[in-house]
């Protein structure tokens, strides 16, 4: 079995799970104890997010993301960089529509990587995404999000008919702790949520509280599903 480039010493999931996935909004000084608290309240995947050019910094903080969800056993995924996946040694990398061919990713990262893709409001984007061998299709945005104002809008009903695909489904776009439950109700596997967890006062707890939403509790333990 193929192994993940961010756990050469153990054998990598057969399969994404369910629960929070989130995503940082960097850049920030204390972005590793942000992560860490994030993990701490049981996010099951975490995503680097960082726009900004600065590449010596940014590959510095993949490669702290990834030896600290090395610890608690949760995929990292790189935003939109296949070089930084590649450089930093994450499990992976997360594409939209204008990043790399999910078989060029493939190809730089290796059979075990965990490759996702952004799929919007395009239930033909997601069908597309499969066939070319993603791991996870990402839909949204959901509701109103103060990271992407001007995203695309998806439905409940889109994650519905994506059911079967047979990929894991992730939701994301102005979650939040009250919202959340009729998306996971709809079919989303993962709630990809930014501010509401980065932004919070009590990140761990904000974390947990989304956990929560999925019926199980993950705190202080992220197995993946095998």
């Amino acid at each position: 079995m193929p192994r993940h480039p961010q756990f050469p010493d153990r054998q990598p999931p057969a399969r994404l799970g369910t629960g929070l996935y989130a995503i940082t909004d960097g850049p920030r000084d204390d972005l590793v104890a942000v992560a860490r608290a994030a993990l701490q309240g049981g996010a099951a995947m975490l995503q680097y997010r960082d726009k900004s050019g600065d590449a010596g910094r940014r590959l510095r903080e993949a490669q702290e993301l990834a030896a600290l969800c090395r610890a608690f056993a949760v995929p990292l995924i790189i935003n939109d960089d296949v070089e930084l996946a590649r450089a930093s040694g994450a499990a992976g990398v997360h594409l939209g529509e204008d990043d790399e061919a999910i078989g060029d990713a493939r190809a730089a990262l290796g059979s075990g990587a965990i490759i996702g893709v952004s799929c919007y409001d395009s239930l033909q984007r997601a069908q597309d995404a499969a066939a070319a061998g993603a791991d996870y299709l990402a839909f949204g945005a959901f509701f109103l999000s103060t990271t992407k104002p001007g995203a695309r809008h998806a439905t409940p009903d889109l994650l519905r008919d994506a059911r079967g695909i047979d990929l894991p489904l992730v939701a994301i776009g102005g979650i939040t702790h009250e919202n959340g439950g009729s998306l996971i109700a709809a079919g989303a596997d993962y709630l990809a949520i930014v501010s509401g967890v980065f932004g919070a006062s009590d990140i761990r707890a904000a974390a947990r509280r989304y956990v929560e939403l999925f019926g199980t509790d993950r705190s202080g333990s992220n197995p993946i599903k095998q």
